[in-house]
């Protein structure tokens, strides 16, 4: 049992900015943010994800001695654990796991795309190995809770894969039950998260029960969501794009992006309040999308929900909660979370871990078999 001063390292690393922080079970010591700006995603752009490691392992050691750490710890005190944010990795239950060789070479494989998550194991298991400690990921995005009704396309040709934003949603719900004194389980609820990407989920019974996936509803800041098929297929086949550049239009260029050339949600409501109508049309047909969204989710929970909570980067625009409530205030009352409060969520599922509350998990060679 570690005593009360005992520190965790966790690192969140995202496509234009690696979040890391370090806490004791009182909460946040530190949290620093670096910004990854145009000319280093442009010198990576097209490389697998895994050869930034060096690169951001680098910045995060220099910005953790500025603070007054080591690499390792504070003085001689080392970190405990340390944590990443878990990658596109095969489906996996809910939980903490141990950061190992089987999951280092599935995130290499990167069978389920490149994205900057896949840094988060990796980063973590550099500074886990300096602190001489273990390294884990909480709650990945790919943990899988869905009922089998929800993976029907209409074609048995394709299958939806379950990958959102699990580890801040779950974190967002657990919150709100214990603010309401009642168990997560007990609870039926509509997490909206709406960051770089957006996920609308449906949690009953303590688990995520369906979701849109990346591939799927509203579009976002930099991705378009879902697509009309018979467009895409055009797309695909009409020789304007590599599939390398449609992917990246999918999955970076795409949505308000797409639309009108910046991802910063400050800069479209700059526009907007100067009158730009392209502008402001754009973010209410998201909003739209995202509402929507949270309409098939009622309808997956039989209207019987407890409470809608928004959450993520987004939720700090009120322009944004200003269209979005009346469309959704219907369904149940709406508790808004802003940000995303993915650093104290590793931490938190870390503690859990060491403190004995759970049992860390391990990816098994076969994911399929993936047991605690």
């Amino acid at each position: 049992m570690f005593d009360e001063s005992a520190r965790v390292l966790v690192i969140d690393p995202g496509t234009t900015s690696t979040k890391f922080g370090v806490f004791t079970r009182a909460g946040e010591e530190l949290a620093r943010t670096i910004r990854h700006g145009d000319e280093e995603l442009e010198r990576f752009r097209g490389r697998p994800m895994l050869e930034r490691l060096d690169y951001r392992a680098e910045l995060v050691k220099r910005a953790l001695e500025e603070a007054g750490y080591s690499e390792s710890g504070k003085g001689e005190e080392r970190f405990v654990a340390v944590a990443g944010r878990g990658g596109l990795l095969p489906p996996m239950a809910c939980g903490a796991y141990l950061v190992d060789e089987a999951m280092m070479a599935e995130l290499r494989r990167a069978r389920l795309g490149e994205h900057a998550s896949n840094l988060g194991a990796a980063l973590a298991l550099s500074f886990a190995r300096a602190a001489e400690v273990n390294a884990y990921i909480v709650d990945p995005p790919t943990v899988d809770e869905w009922e089998p009704c929800a993976r029907f396309t209409g074609s048995p040709l394709v299958e939806r894969v379950c990958i959102g934003h699990a580890l801040n949603t779950r974190a967002v719900a657990q919150r709100y039950a214990r603010e309401q004194g009642r168990a997560y389980g007990d609870l039926r609820l509509i997490v909206i998260h709406m960051g770089s990407g957006v996920t609308v989920s449906a949690h009953r019974g303590g688990k995520t029960i369906d979701s849109n996936t990346i591939e799927e509803g509203p579009f976002g800041p930099d991705r378009t969501g879902a697509l009309p098929v018979r467009g895409l297929v055009k797309l695909c086949f009409s020789g304007r794009m590599t599939q390398a550049e449609l992917d990246r239009h999918l999955f970076g260029d795409g949505g308000l992006f797409a639309y009108l050339g910046t991802r910063d949600l400050i800069e479209v409501e700059r526009r907007i309040g100067d009158g730009d109508r392209e502008a402001a049309a754009v973010l209410e047909a998201m909003v739209y999308q995202v509402a929507k969204e949270a309409g098939a989710m009622a309808a997956v929970l039989q209207g019987n929900v407890d409470a809608v909570l928004v959450t993520g980067g987004m939720a700090h625009c009120e322009r944004v909660l200003q269209l979005l409530r009346p469309q959704i205030n219907w369904i149940a009352p709406v508790t808004v979370y802003p940000g995303e409060d993915e650093l104290r969520a590793l931490a938190e599922g870390v503690f859990r871990v060491l403190d004995g509350e759970e049992e860390a998990r391990r990816m098994c060679a076969d994911p399929a078999a993936t047991t605690a």
